[in-house]
């Protein structure tokens, strides 16, 4: 169950993929080059495989609890500990403005630092993770007096921060929120209401938590219209900034879940006793809005939580493999058990989780150079183009790389076998964890959904075209190369290529006049799309790696960085055409039944 953060990879992505060194030309990336990300990854890895990894099992057995009597949850042993060197050491700040305290690093490397903190530890990293959401919202839309008071508490991460959204009665659809503010005449307002599902909603580990609190005030407009945004601390601030009284919020219960055991999740009741204090985050009635820059940043986080499950899951069955001695070779039947990762079917899930994870690692650095070229480029058309382009990536890498979680976790469990089933080996905590990730922070279908709308159908499918003409550039490059491993990927990215254009075209043509048959396919569209999107990723690997063994850089590496491109190619790309017909002709079997004949 040991964890090894494979800081090799995460280089060769931030080189090759996220272009690390044209990123630390830009205004206020001056620090994040290649020789410090080396720095900073190295170090982050000895801190997640010591201090956090061994964590993730005791936290799994003894989850978070809640003493009724006092209110106060108690996480699992050691996380509390875990946490204050983990603030003390300003891994919090990471990737956040050096003004209110951070570092200021490219989101490129913080990426693959939040990828070893999800794989050492999930339920640890969610705590973290919900703070860098608050932070982005009031970056976005909070006051200059209101970041100068908070920002560099969460930045510090002496304070945490949540994200108050769902109710009871009010899951996915936000336009069914009923939590009520009304304001008390200081420039405060009193919040009213019961919120569900609040991820380290109460926690012993930071001094002060501020929750991020949709709700409603009097006469609003109707539907999402009417919701504003409002921060309610947990312990209020007295006029110097001081920690003040405890705030009128409560946690009230922790749920019982499948898996993440050890992060607590809470229901949060706001107002019992006369109403919780808060301040309005940016003006009435534009709460999800701003919201939605929370959201962005969870989802993209959640699908990095994704890679980062997978390659745990992924490192266990290796290790399984190469020790577990089963039955003869298929090729030498005459000799004596072997590994069993000399079995053909093993390596084929080897090889299958492999190249899942490192697409999916690749195509999620690809978006945060999008992220980092459109918040530090100083053009204004390459920041806006770089934008349109990073928020078209978040659907794809959260959807992708969680649903590939449970693949991957799933096959670590078959690599396993009858131990894979117990929970000692470890792995069974992966399949459990890996369930939430395609739900928390909006479904798979809501991302499919965000794709097919906001992302594809609103522009015309402008920017997934202008993503296609840049593959089209490393395609030519790839065909370029003397080696049969790059006119197979060539060949298969081509293919899947078409079969994508196919199904844009599909979308494009239906969504307004076929609603039905084009949501009904919206969830392939998206695997469809982000795989597609990886595998152009796949391709700039294998670049980038004959490069380093022409040049006869750590050959073994590069080597197998080709091979596993390679088994993209063959083993995934070629299921795509597949897909693409499931999507352009599959909507009307998936509509025959009306809803009272299921």
């Amino acid at each position: 169950m040991s964890y090894r953060a494979p800081v090799k990879d995460m280089m060769f992505n931030l080189k090759h993929i996220a272009q690390i060194e044209s990123l630390c030309e830009l205004p206020d990336l001056s620090d994040s080059s290649a020789e410090t990300a080396q720095a900073v990854l190295e170090e982050f890895a000895r801190f997640n495989q010591d201090a956090i990894a061994e964590l993730n099992w005791t936290g799994d057995q003894t989850p978070s609890s809640l003493d009724p009597v006092s209110g106060v949850v108690r996480t699992s042993p050691g996380f509390k500990d875990a946490y204050a060197q983990y603030i003390e050491a300003g891994w919090q700040g990471l990737e956040h403005p050096q003004r209110f305290g951070g570092q200021g690093f490219a989101k490129s490397i913080s990426a693959a630092c939040t990828e070893m903190l999800n794989s050492a530890n999930l339920s640890f990293a969610l705590c973290p993770l919900l703070t860098d959401g608050a932070i982005e919202a009031l970056r976005v839309a909070g006051s200059s007096q209101m970041q100068e008071r908070f920002l560099p508490h969460l930045v510090s991460g002496k304070w945490s921060g949540t994200m108050n959204l769902t109710e009871p009665q009010a899951g996915s659809d936000l336009s069914l929120i009923q939590t009520r503010a009304q304001e008390a005449g200081d420039g405060h307002y009193l919040l009213f209401g019961t919120k569900i599902f609040i991820t380290y909603g109460e926690h012993d580990m930071s001094e002060n938590i501020v929750h991020m609190v949709l709700a409603r005030v009097k006469d609003a407009p109707a539907g999402v219209k009417g919701i504003s945004l409002f921060l309610v601390p947990k312990f209020k601030l007295t006029d110097n900034g001081e920690l003040g009284e405890r705030n009128d919020v409560h946690c009230v219960q922790l749920e019982h879940k499948l898996g993440i055991k050890a992060s607590p999740t809470a229901v949060m009741k706001f107002g019992e006793n006369g109403g919780a204090q808060g301040l309005l985050v940016g003006e009435l009635n534009r709460g999800l809005e701003y919201m939605f820059v929370m959201m962005n940043a969870a989802r993209f986080g959640v699908g990095v939580q994704g890679v980062a499950l997978g390659e745990r899951a992924y490192q266990a069955a290796r290790g399984y493999a190469l020790e577990r001695i089963q039955s003869r070779a298929v090729d030498q039947p005459v000799q004596g058990p072997v590994a069993i990762v000399n079995h053909p079917d093993v390596k084929r899930m080897l090889m299958t989780m492999r190249a899942h994870v490192q697409s999916a690692r690749a195509l999620s650095c690809a978006a945060a150079r999008s992220y980092d070229l459109a918040h530090h480029h100083p053009d204004e058309s390459v920041r806006l183009q770089e934008q349109r382009i990073y928020e078209f990536m978040v659907p794809l890498v959260k959807g992708y790389s969680t649903e590939m979680s449970q693949w991957v976790s799933s096959w670590a469990v078959q690599v396993h076998g009858g131990m894979g089933f117990m929970e000692e080996t470890g792995v069974a905590q992966y399949y459990r964890d890996a369930k939430i990730l395609t739900i928390y922070e909006g479904t798979t279908a809501i991302q499919a959904n965000d794709l097919l709308g906001r992302k594809t159908f609103k522009d015309r499918g402008q920017v997934a075209k202008e993503l296609l003409a840049q593959m089209k550039g490393t395609m030519d490059v790839l065909l370029g190369l003397q080696i049969p491993q790059a006119q197979s990927l060539h060949k298969r990215l081509t293919q899947a290529r078409e079969a994508y254009e196919e199904a844009l075209a599909f979308v494009l043509e239906h969504y307004q006049s076929e609603p039905l048959e084009v949501f009904a396919a919206g969830v392939p569209f998206l695997l469809l799309t982000a795989q597609l999107m990886a595998g152009w990723q796949m391709a700039k690997s294998m670049i980038a790696a004959k490069r380093e063994i022409d040049a006869a850089q750590d050959l073994e590496f590069h080597q197998g960085k080709v091979a596993t491109a390679h088994f993209y190619a063959e083993h995934i790309l070629t299921q795509l055409p597949g897909l693409a017909q499931s999507i352009v002709f599959g909507g009307e079997s998936v509509n025959a039944f009306a809803p009272e004949s299921f």
